[in-house]
């Protein structure tokens, strides 16, 4: 009887060798939790990935050259209108698979999507894990046949399954959760980690949200299902094992218990200074206690990433999406743990929101910026199929994209022509602050050309920006510092060497120093005379601890010294002014960032 099973168990893994499950990300540098869930579930079955920079005709190549028998494919917001451009393709290169859609994009007004797309056999609705291998099941009681799919029906329904009836008539089932989530397998196998660890890899140790945000899916479902912690241990340390260079935790809030997320986080902490992994959360700041900003206090640089959706500080605004933000709370623990020195800080804003107009973006933009985190991403407000943003359309007198990604168009907030606007200062932010390039020329005009208000700079900055028509092309990093500087001295009178100044300053700091356009005035020739025997003396090792001189190539990759007619120390410490006093500063190029100090010569 036992050797039967094992041959009915290897008969059944060698018929689901083309059982396909694929996923379209968003970059190459992602990877897809959902896909390996589902091979984990279906022993046998095999995952590919896509992205949505391919060309159509390529992706549809990838996929034939495989011959799958089944194929699911996951549907986001992100790639679902590549998936649609798929599905009319698929029927006739692979006219005899079994086609299966699951995720977001298909969970919602289902009946309407497996109308539009004939060729789509199933779509799985909510969570799959349970789901999928039970339709996998009834497919193998029809040989995996296309002519045969609307046999499955005749078995009965299927939660979590919409499908077709054998009149053609749709049975839409209904979105299903996995009520015991401790039952869902580890998503990833050892064996591919090898080749995945420098990609970010996606895991979960919770499902569900304490909060409703209107604008969120997570609205949709009730309560909030957690992993055991020990379990939790042992796959984190699978991935360190590996040598991952980035986990990212999609719990939705990874703060929601204290009694959860704080031994996660302890069991991070204690782990080997060797360890090179970075753990990104998505957290609640304002209900971080003593207890775990005491922990995050004694993180090794790098160990772990913050991410903080504040979205807006308009109370009136939050209210009407169903959020509640303690902004005392928030400020002061994003200060403090900017303090730390210790880890990356994202923090969130969404365009959009209901009452949310230019002036009081403004106020929330303002309020945000102040508290100088890493990054301060900028979005733009998503009406997502199942949430409850939806019911505000009519009230707000939203439009928006009726095709994925749905963003907003106008309100009776924001005009077309506001919202327009706005995708050029979130292009301009993402080239400069965002990507850490200029950030103490930016300071310094915000203090001294508009009395801290950073709106108002980035706003004019905006204005100059599109009127040169920059907005509708790409540019060259090189040539943004120029673009920077012919802004400030035509907005703000700045004199050429001042701006000259702060951009080699900038420079140098920003892009690991490896970016020095030619139009600034680089002073290393100049000064070779004195820089050249601090080098070859014992001198450095006061500023750089056990400095050793080997040759000039070596040098020059690690660091530099520059010479400023201006205190640009000043900078550092977020004064105002700019004092006249020539300086030479040493730059570290060594660290995870660089720095820099006044160096005597």
């Amino acid at each position: 009887m036992q050797g039967r099973q094992e041959f009915e168990k290897r008969e059944q893994g060698r018929s689901q060798q083309n059982i396909l499950w694929l996923a379209v990300n968003a970059k190459y540098s992602h990877t897809s939790l959902a896909v390996r869930y589902l091979r984990a579930c279906v022993p046998g079955s095999e995952v590919m990935e896509l992205t949505i920079n391919h060309l159509l005709l390529d992706a549809l190549g990838e996929i034939y050259e495989r011959q799958p028998r089944v194929l699911g494919i996951s549907c986001y917001i992100w790639n679902i209108e590549m998936v649609k451009k798929l599905l009319r393709l698929l029927p006739a290169a692979l006219p005899d698979t079994v086609l299966i859609c699951g995720g977001p994009e298909v969970s919602y007004e289902t009946a309407s999507f497996l109308r539009e797309f004939p060729m789509v056999d199933f779509v799985v609705r909510g969570e799959g894990e349970e789901a999928v291998p039970a339709l996998i099941d009834r497919l193998r009681a029809v040989d995996f046949a296309k002519a045969r799919v609307r046999e499955v029906s005749l078995m009965g329904p299927l939660p979590g399954v919409a499908m077709r009836r054998a009149d053609g008539s749709i049975d839409e089932s209904r979105a299903v959760t996995v009520a015991d989530f401790a039952q869902v397998p580890f998503a990833y196998e050892e064996q591919e980690l090898a080749d995945l660890r420098e990609r970010i890899l996606y895991y979960e140790t919770s499902r569900g949200c304490p909060f409703a945000c209107a604008y969120c899916l997570s609205c949709a479902t009730a309560g909030v299902r957690f992993l055991p912690l020990a379990r939790v241990f042992r796959e984190l340390e699978v991935f360190v094992r590996h040598d991952v260079r980035q986990v990212k935790f999609v719990d939705r809030t990874f703060n929601a218990k204290k009694s959860h997320f704080l031994p996660i986080l302890q069991y991070i902490l204690a782990l080997p200074a060797s360890v090179r992994t970075n753990f990104h959360f998505e957290v609640a700041i304002d209900y971080l206690d003593e207890e775990v900003l005491q922990t995050l206090a004694q993180m090794p640089r790098g160990r772990v990433q913050l991410e903080i959706g504040i979205q807006s500080t308009n109370e009136a605004t939050l209210a009407a999406v169903s959020r509640v933000n303690h902004w005392q709370e928030i400020a002061a623990h994003i200060r403090r743990i900017l303090s730390f020195h210790n880890m990356h800080l994202h923090v969130d804003l969404i365009i959009g929101l209901p009452g949310e107009g230019m002036a009081s973006f403004h106020r929330s933009f303002n309020d945000v910026y102040a508290l100088g985190a890493d990054m301060l991403q900028l979005g733009f407000l998503k009406f997502l199929k199942g949430a409850a943003m939806i019911e505000l359309v009519k009230p707000y007198r939203y439009r928006y994209m009726p095709m994925a990604p749905y963003e907003v168009l106008a309100s009776d907030a924001l005009t077309y022509g506001e919202i327009r606007w706005f995708h050029s200062f979130e292009q301009v932010f993402e080239y400069y602050y965002n990507a850490g390039r200029c950030r103490h020329t930016a300071a310094y005009f915000v203090q001294t050309g508009e009395h801290g208000d950073a709106f108002a700079f980035w706003q004019k900055f905006t204005d100059w920006w599109e009127a040169r028509g920059f907005h509708r092309v790409g540019h060259a990093t090189k040539n943004l510092y120029a673009y920077l500087r012919d802004f400030c001295e035509e907005a703000y009178g700045a004199e050429a060497e001042l701006m000259d100044s702060l951009l080699r300053f900038d420079a140098l700091l920003a892009d690991g120093g490896r970016i020095r356009p030619a139009y600034l005035h680089w002073d290393m020739e100049k000064h070779q005379a004195v820089t050249a025997p601090f080098w070859r003396s014992e001198r450095p090792q006061a500023y750089v601890p056990g400095f050793v001189f080997r040759n000039w190539r070596d040098l020059r990759g690690k660091y530099h010294i520059e010479f400023f007619p201006y205190d640009m120390c000043a900078l550092l410490k977020g004064e105002g002014e700019l004092p006249r006093r020539q300086t030479a500063l040493l730059f570290d190029f060594t660290g995870l960032d660089v720095t820099c100090r006044e160096v005597v010569l």
